[in-house]
């Protein structure tokens, strides 16, 4: 379904790309502009409907995967039948949710500022490498003047761009929310499969102790994920105060060096 979904979204990314050709080099008939610009206007109301589809297939297809993967630890319990009846496999379904949306997010920022980092840094590089020949360029054709500009217009932007990579720290932010992935991903599959003994009842006789100690496992796992994400937000926070208490420090400097440097 989702593959299907898919193919849809492509094929009407291809029709709306058509017809905005077609409004582009056929603009002098005014019957066929006025019926190209309704199929536009329609196919993108599509688009945006079907990408809403992909969305809510998508959820759908991931909340049966985290049931299927709770139901693995119980599938593997002495017990496993009784404790498909109570609230074990929910609670779990719950945990690994919570866990998976902070993994998601943590993807979404990495990615990001993964992007931001290699766009800027090409940037950067093209603004500096064409700026000597721009200004050949220049030189050779002195009649042009919009090409007086541009030797002066790209070093500028490739000035910027820097400051800008260097104020934010793209690269930075980008290992730091890979590894918190990799830390909840590796805590998530500890949790799917029970491999530690924080999360293993597997050696457990009784049905009361062992649905206790699943209880627990959920429990730990919870606290778990919730240290992994709050170090990181508590690492951001010290960050920025430090940062905070460096900046009155240096104009604290800046100022007594400019006053001794104040003919007497």
């Amino acid at each position: 379904m989702l593959l299907f979904l898919k193919l849809i979204d492509y094929l009407l990314a291809a029709v709306f790309i058509g017809a905005a050709v077609i409004i582009y080099f056929d603009s002098s008939n005014q019957q066929y502009l006025i019926v190209e610009t309704g199929a536009l206007a329609f196919t993108f109301f599509l688009f945006l409907l079907n990408r809403k589809s992909i969305e809510n297939a998508r959820k759908k297809a991931h909340k049966t995967e985290i049931e299927e993967k709770a139901e693995i630890y119980t599938s593997l319990l002495t017990h496993g039948n009784s404790l498909e009846n109570n609230t074990i496999i929910p609670a779990r379904v719950k945990a690994l949710e919570y866990c998976q949306e902070l993994i998601n997010d943590y993807k979404t920022t990495r990615n990001l500022a993964r992007s931001f980092y290699y766009v800027l840094q090409i940037a950067t590089v093209i603004l500096s490498g064409i700026t000597p020949i721009l200004v050949l360029v220049d030189k050779l054709e002195a009649g042009q003047n919009w090409l007086k500009w541009l030797p002066v217009i790209c070093p500028a932007l490739a000035s910027i761009i820097a400051s800008i990579v260097t104020s934010f720290p793209f690269q930075k932010n980008a290992v730091v929310a890979n590894t918190i992935v990799e830390l909840l991903e590796a805590e998530q599959e500890k949790f799917i499969l029970g491999i530690t003994p924080a999360y293993r009842c597997y050696d457990i006789v009784e049905e009361t102790e062992q649905q206790q100690r699943v209880s627990q496992a959920v429990e730990l796992f919870i606290n778990q994920v919730n240290n992994i994400h709050l170090q990181q937000v508590k690492q951001a926070t010290e960050q920025q105060e430090e940062k905070n208490k460096i900046t009155p420090s240096q104009e604290e400097s800046m100022s007594e060096k400019a006053k001794t440097e104040q003919p007497a």
